[in-house]
């Protein structure tokens, strides 16, 4: 664990809070470990066996805790599996292959392959979004549509948020949740406390190769892309502009206030995948 957390006591933390906060997922579960190339890799999955399914892939420092707050809209219609991202602070094996290289592809492969898809939908959040393109560029015949919440990947990162973090580094939990709120853009809620404990312990990715034109050009699946107008990371108009010129099919929106963390997305998702 040592390459994903900054101790083997801060991964225990962070690990034992996330069971706490799998206590309250809302809806009938099933929990699911995959065996994969890479590892273990733990699933959470809702809704109804003949359902359309659904993959879910969260950001960043996240995990399938996610979801919390989008699950109960979407379990009665569709089948949910929330897949903890390997490398991530889940329940999945710690393995970090390059980004960019066909090893996410194959993981994922195997994890569809395991919990008995052909194909599915796949959600994307962040550097889920980032996979989400990754999979459905290589692997099109298995991805029925992609839906994509502030993706990494298309319009360049940005760099002045860490000016405005660099003072509160020092600052301890206080400081930590600031820099939460200054990344997300928005208050996290409940959920601050976690969030600024799993940055404690946690090292994060900290750069995403961009997919070039060739790749975006290729998407041919139904596509909804949700970026905030404020994303203090990535230059969302950017991504919303590159859309327009390389897949003019995709529902791409603009949400003018919104930061890089876009909640409130659960009813346009399940409209869209509907």
């Amino acid at each position: 664990m040592t390459t994903v957390y900054r101790s083997e006591a801060g991964g225990r933390t962070v690990r034992e809070q996330y069971r706490a906060l799998l206590e309250h997922w809302p809806v009938e579960a099933e929990r699911r470990t995959v065996p994969t190339r890479a590892g273990d890799t733990f699933v959470v999955v809702s809704g109804p066996v003949d359902a359309p399914p659904v993959v879910a892939l969260h950001g960043s420092g996240g995990n399938s805790a996610t979801w919390l707050a989008d699950i109960a809209t979407w379990a009665p219609h569709l089948r949910v599996h929330a897949v903890d991202v390997i490398g991530e602070p889940g329940l999945s094996a710690p393995a970090r292959p390059p980004l960019g290289s066909p090893e996410y592809a194959e993981w994922l492969d195997d994890v569809l392959d395991g919990l008995g898809l052909t194909s599915a939908a796949v959600v994307g959040m962040s550097l889920g979004g980032w996979l989400a393109l990754d999979y459905a560029s290589r692997r099109p015949e298995r991805v029925t549509g992609l839906v994509l919440l502030g993706p990494s990947g298309i319009g360049r990162r940005k760099v002045g948020w860490l000016l405005r973090a660099l003072p509160f580094f020092a600052l301890g939990q206080w400081g930590r949740r600031r820099i939460v709120r200054i990344v997300a853009g928005a208050d996290v809620g409940e959920y601050r406390e976690v969030v600024a404990s799993t940055f404690r312990h946690f090292k994060p990715r900290v750069e995403f190769p961009v997919f070039d034109d060739a790749v975006l050009r290729g998407l041919e699946m139904p596509m909804l892309v949700v970026v905030g107008g404020r994303d203090a990371m990535l230059d969302s108009r950017g991504t919303a502009r590159r859309l327009a010129a390389t897949a003019p099919h995709a529902d791409v929106r603009v949400l003018p206030a919104a930061g890089h963390f876009i909640p409130g997305q659960a009813d346009a998702v399940l409209d869209f995948l509907r």
